[in-house]
Formats: C-alpha cells, sequence, structure tokens
C-alpha cells in the first residue's frame, strides 16, 4: 500500500475489520459511531447511572466507565443492571490502567474493555533502560504471560477491546527503545494485537492519542501503515485527542486532530475529550461525523482532479513546505492572520478591536495585542482613520489603482485577473485560486507557471469543491512537484449554522494542512448566509454581530496555535475528568487560565490524577496533578517540585512555581504601537 489511506485527492472510508460490541457494529463501512466517558465516582451506581443516561440521550453510542480497581469493575454490574432495567441497552465500556485483575473482572460484565499498553504491565518511572535483543525479547514473554488472560476471557465472553495507546503514558521500555516518538506509540500497540492474534481474538479496535495533535495524527498514520504490511488488514480506529480542554481551544485542537484522520477517511468512532460535563462533548462529536453522512457525495472522485502516484512529502514527519518571503509571509515567518472585514460597512476604531488593536483618543495610540491581525480585507472600502504602523489593508485591484499610499494598501486579483493586470505592485499581489473548481482547465494549470517564482505573489487557495480539504492538498503537492516556492494564504469560508459548526469547519478544513506543514496565513470568513446563521440559529442568539470578528480571528490564531505554528497565548493541557480525578477539574481549570492566561507560549498541564499526568506533562512546562483527595503534586516538566500540596492553596503555589522559574510576568495592559 502506497499511501495510509486509499484517496489522498477524494474521500473514502479506509476498509477496516468488522468488530461487535454488544449489539453494537463498528468498522467495515458502518457509521462513524460516538461515545463518551463518564465523570462520577464508579463507585456511586446511582450518580454514574443517570449520567450514563444523560450521555445516551444526548446521543452517546458507548458509555466508557473508570475501573482503577476490583471494587470499581465488580461495581459495573451493578451500573449495568440498573441501565438495563431502565431500558438502556448501550453498550459499556471499562477503561483499565495499572491493574490487570480489574480488567479481567470488568471483561465478564461489559461489553467492551480498555487497556493503556504503556501501564497495563509496564510502569513509568521516566527511566532510561538499555536492552539487549534477548532482553527485550524477555520483556515482550512477560506481557504476553500478563496479557493472555484478558485475551481469553474476552475470546469467550465475546466482549471486545481497545487497545488504547497514549501518548503520556509510554512505557519507560518503550520510551528507552523508541523514544518519545509516533512510531514509539505504535510499536506499544502492536505488541498487545500481535498477541491477541496469536490467540485468534480479533474482536478488537486501537488508539493512538496525543494531546498534542500532530503527533497524534502522524501515529495513526504509522498504524495503518504498519498493520497494513503486517497484517494485510486494518482493524477499526478510535479517534480522540487527549487532554483536549475546555471552550472553544477544547473544540479546535479535538477538530484538528480527529478531523484532519476523517477527511482521510480514517476513523471507525470517536470521543471528543473536554474538560466539561461529558454529555457536551456529544454535540462536537456529532458535528464533527455529519461532515461524512453523505458518504456517497464525498466518496465520489472529482475527475478534475488528477491522482497522485507519489507524494512529495511525507505525512509520517513534520516538515514545512519550503517557500520565499514575500513581505512578511513565507520562509521562516509565523504564518498570518489576515481578518475579512469586507461584509462591514462602514469600518470604525471599534471594528479593529475585535481582531487586536484598540485605540486610544486622549494618546492617539493604538495598543496591540499577541493576538492582532496581520492584514485586514476591506474589498472595496478604504479606512478613513490612520491605522496602526504593522497593519496592512487588501483590497480589489481597482480600489489599490486609486490609493496614493501603495505601501500600506495592497491588491488581490484572481488569477486569471493577475496574468492579465497591467498594473500590479512592486511588493506584494495577492493572487486567489479556487483549486480544482469547474472553470479551471486543470491539467493544464492554468495560470500556475505564469505565477509561479513571481516574488512579489502571495497564492490564497481554497476551493469550492465539496472536498475542499483534499483539493487544496492536492494543489500544494503540484506546487512541491513543480518547485513553486511562493507562499501561500489558506482560504476557508464556513456555511456552518452556529459557532461550534464554524470551528469544526475552519480547524478541520486548515488545520490538517497546516500538519501536514502546508500554509503560510489563514484568512477565515463565512457565505452571508452562515454569517446570519451565526447571529441567529435556530431562533436564539449565539453571537452578537460586534463578536462575530472577533470569534473569527480568535478561531484563527487558536487553530495555528493548535498546529503549533504560531504561538500567541498560553497553552493548557487539560483532561477531560472522570471518576479517577482528585478535585475539581473544571473549576481548578477556570481558576488557573484566569490567573495565567497572559503568559504566552507557557504550556501548563491540569490533570485530574496520576495515569497520564506525569507523561503528557513531558509536553508541558509545569503540571498541575491530583495525587490524593484534596492533595496536588507539583511538576517542572518531568520533574517532581512539591507533593501533597493543599489544593486550597495549590493555585497560590503553581504561581510561585512559575515565579521561581522565570516564567511569570504581571498581567500587561495591551502593548503600544503606531
Amino acid at each position: 500500500m502506497q499511501f495510509y489511506c486509499e484517496f489522498l485527492t477524494s474521500y473514502k472510508r479506509l476498509k477496516t475489520r468488522e468488530v461487535k460490541v454488544g449489539d453494537l457494529l463498528l468498522g467495515n463501512g458502518h457509521p462513524i459511531r460516538v461515545q463518551t466517558m463518564t465523570t462520577t465516582d464508579t463507585m456511586d451506581t446511582m450518580a454514574t447511572v443517570e449520567q450514563s443516561i444523560r450521555c445516551i440521550e444526548a446521543g452517546a453510542e458507548l458509555v466508557r466507565i473508570t475501573a482503577p480497581s476490583k471494587n470499581e469493575a465488580e461495581n459495573l454490574q451493578n451500573i449495568k443492571d440498573e441501565l438495563r432495567k431502565r431500558g438502556y441497552n448501550t453498550p459499556l465500556v471499562a477503561d483499565i490502567h495499572f491493574t490487570p485483575n480489574a480488567a479481567e473482572i470488568a471483561a465478564r460484565i461489559v461489553e467492551k474493555v480498555r487497556v493503556n499498553p504503556g501501564n497495563y504491565v509496564d510502569k513509568k518511572k521516566f527511566e532510561q533502560i538499555e536492552y539487549t535483543d534477548a532482553e527485550y525479547a524477555e520483556e515482550i514473554e512477560r506481557i504476553r504471560e500478563r496479557f493472555t488472560p484478558l485475551v481469553k476471557i474476552c475470546k469467550e465472553h465475546g466482549t471486545a477491546m481497545r487497545i488504547g495507546t497514549n501518548h503520556g503514558s509510554l512505557s519507560d521500555r518503550i520510551m528507552s527503545r523508541y523514544g518519545d516518538s509516533a512510531i514509539g506509540m505504535v510499536e506499544s500497540a502492536m505488541e498487545f494485537l500481535r498477541i491477541a492474534r496469536s490467540e485468534d481474538y480479533h474482536n478488537i479496535m486501537l488508539s493512538m492519542k496525543s494531546s498534542n495533535p500532530l503527533v497524534m495524527v502522524q501515529a495513526y498514520r504509522l498504524l495503518i501503515k504498519h498493520m497494513m504490511e503486517e497484517f494485510g488488514e486494518c482493524y477499526p480506529l478510535h479517534l480522540g485527542v487527549t487532554e483536549a480542554g475546555d471552550g472553544e481551544d477544547g473544540r479546535i485542537k479535538s477538530a484538528i486532530g480527529i478531523g484532519t484522520l476523517l477527511e482521510d477517511g480514517i476513523g471507525d468512532t470517536i470521543r471528543v475529550s473536554l474538560t466539561e460535563d461529558p454529555e457536551f462533548e456529544i454535540p462536537v462529536c456529532k458535528d464533527l461525523v455529519n461532515r461524512y453522512a453523505t458518504n456517497d457525495q464525498r466518496s465520489t472522485i472529482n475527475g478534475l482532479i488528477p491522482a497522485i502516484e507519489k507524494l512529495p512529502y511525507s505525512p509520517f514527519e513534520y516538515s514545512r513546505r519550503e517557500t520565499y518571503e514575500v513581505g512578511n509571509i513565507g520562509s521562516k515567518h509565523v504564518p498570518v492572520v489576515i481578518a475579512d472585514l469586507s461584509k462591514i460597512e462602514n469600518i470604525l476604531h471599534e471594528n479593529l478591536q475585535s481582531i487586536g488593536y484598540t485605540y486610544d483618543e486622549a494618546t492617539d495610540k493604538w495598543n496591540i495585542s499577541d493576538s492582532a491581525a496581520d492584514y485586514i480585507f476591506t474589498g472595496h472600502q478604504l479606512i478613513p482613520f490612520e491605522l496602526p504602523g504593522t497593519l496592512k489593508v487588501i483590497v480589489y485591484p481597482a480600489t489599490w489603482e486609486e490609493m496614493a499610499d501603495k505601501h500600506k494598501y495592497l491588491p488581490i486579483f484572481g488569477d486569471k485577473g493577475y496574468v492579465e493586470a497591467k498594473t500590479k505592485s512592486d511588493l506584494v499581489n495577492f493572487v486567489m485560486i479556487d483549486c480544482f473548481n469547474d472553470d479551471t482547465v486543470i491539467n493544464d494549470f492554468t495560470f500556475l507557471d505564469e505565477l509561479a517564482n513571481d516574488k512579489t505573489v502571495v497564492l490564497c487557495l481554497s476551493s469550492t469543491n465539496t472536498n475542499a480539504m483534499q483539493s487544496i492538498r492536492r494543489m500544494f503537492m503540484e506546487l512541491q512537484m513543480r518547485k513553486i516556492k511562493n507562499p501561500v494564504v489558506l482560504i476557508t469560508d464556513s456555511a456552518g449554522q452556529t459557532p461550534d459548526e464554524h470551528l469544526i469547519h475552519f480547524a478541520t478544513e486548515t488545520g490538517g494542512l497546516f500538519l501536514d506543514g502546508f500554509g503560510d496565513g489563514i484568512c477565515l470568513g463565512y457565505n452571508n448566509k452562515a454569517l446570519m446563521g451565526t447571529v441567529k440559529a435556530s431562533g436564539r442568539t449565539y453571537l452578537e454581530v460586534k463578536d462575530i470578528y472577533q470569534f473569527t480571528n480568535n478561531t484563527a490564531f487558536s487553530i495555528l496555535q493548535a498546529a503549533r505554528t504560531r504561538i500567541s497565548k498560553t497553552e493548557y493541557i487539560s483532561c477531560p475528568s472522570c471518576g479517577r480525578t482528585l478535585f475539581d477539574l473544571q473549576e481548578t481549570t477556570a481558576k488557573i487560565r484566569a490567573v495565567t492566561n497572559h503568559l504566552k507560549g507557557v504550556k501548563i498541564a491540569i490533570m485530574g490524577c496520576i495515569v497520564n499526568g506525569p507523561g503528557e506533562m513531558a509536553d508541558a512546562d509545569f503540571g498541575y496533578v491530583g495525587s490524593g483527595p484534596g492533595k496536588i503534586t507539583l511538576y517542572r516538566g518531568k520533574e517532581v517540585v512539591k507533593r501533597n500540596v493543599n489544593s486550597e492553596v495549590a493555585v497560590d503555589e503553581l504561581i510561585n512555581l512559575l515565579k521561581e522559574n522565570d516564567a511569570w510576568i504581571e498581567a500587561p495592559f495591551a502593548s503600544p504601537g503606531r
């Protein structure tokens, strides 16, 4: 198999084995299933039952419940019995870490067990261990002895299993041999999968979760490649981004990771891990899955898009596409953000406040935030006041030609319009290309060679095709094959009706391209119907008109942050809570955000327990982890700094830790500029 999915220029679901979870079928072309996980104490039967019912009625097709010990595993029977008594037959999944005995109990009760190969047998002490091949083989045999009893129980009882690798809980053994890598995640799961297959047990699905969408996407792609090469088949895949967080950031990070894979036809069930009540995860899952409900339309291969026989880039490792710079776009510059203000009839000072610029009339100065757009697009409109010195305006060619200041104002052309234009900017020319639409003579790539390597041209790629992301990705491949190094701005319009729909659309269509190293800028917008739908959808207000531009600007910066291409704010790695959580995660996350959200570039992990906490914090600068009832352990990277801090003072102690490590600054006002 040449690629990790069948088509890179259109949409087709990846063919996977069929797996049965209770009466629910997954894989093999069945609908993408949505699921969530309870946050209640598993020993509190009624609370877990009531929360499970809320999740089921919201649309969950599987409900996962933590079973950290034998007691919780045994109580799954009471939870299941009560749910069945009330008429709810949704399959239950036991979430297991560290305790094989609990897994073996749960496998006799519920329809599915999830095991984490990083901690099911192995332990994690962040130790580097040198293994000979013989010693490593002995370790695999030790795993076989401990894991095989569970496999046999699952086979006997018809119980499904998820082998769920977490980037944050790779064992010391895997880390010692493969490092902190996507291939290490894959091999961790493959070791367990080989053992299951040797017992002729196949009712299995797998997952490769990480709090970093880039690592997550690469790991799933590699897993498919390795399964196909070794077994000639692929098992169903459960998709998720761990510790995504809450609010807009959590939704965007999840959509980038999950949506990128769904766009490639990868994924048979999904869970969006938000630091919110679990029933609120389900609508986000549905918004993601609904994009692929019309498989027949998406599966139609657009004959205008040429097939690709050899990829000019690696989908398994990140490398930013090589470009030259045009102004502050391309080369080593961070991706720029362009705010589309063209639908505002009369642009005022306050409109710029929505995109990061605040005017102080008393001092006649502009204050510029870290999330200030780099350009604004106004169409035919001129700005009737002096702009901040860093901000430039993109207008249509006819308007640009009338302007005296051709440094502050820059033109945007269609591809044919640019080729035929008699007057062009000596500095920057934005050129729009609708990738592989019906009006373009695709096989000749009309106008592309005439635009190629014009050192003033920034290409603006969009697509009106159903498979827009695939169309734009195919154009990037063409640019690479032709050695065209013009920088590219990704332009995406949303036809959604709610903020969540917009977030998911924007993050999926652009985030996947940024993860593959494509894109030097981003511009998000709406068609007129979608814009009105945002203001008032389903009879209630979602966003005030004045907030739409701030929402859009924040979304653009959040996408770049989640894709790790431009850091403009604090990053939070926050788990979604479960029955293992040792403090009120939502309340604590809000408290920590409130006092640290001005620390640009600092990564703070807020973890409910030690299962994934220390591991996921390998990607964080500081960590706040539940270590016991009312007790917190603080980390600097992987290092424990303070143990068993009283939770009432733990946020203050975290601030002290930030100060001691020169990571703290007082919350500033926006920086002044002209």
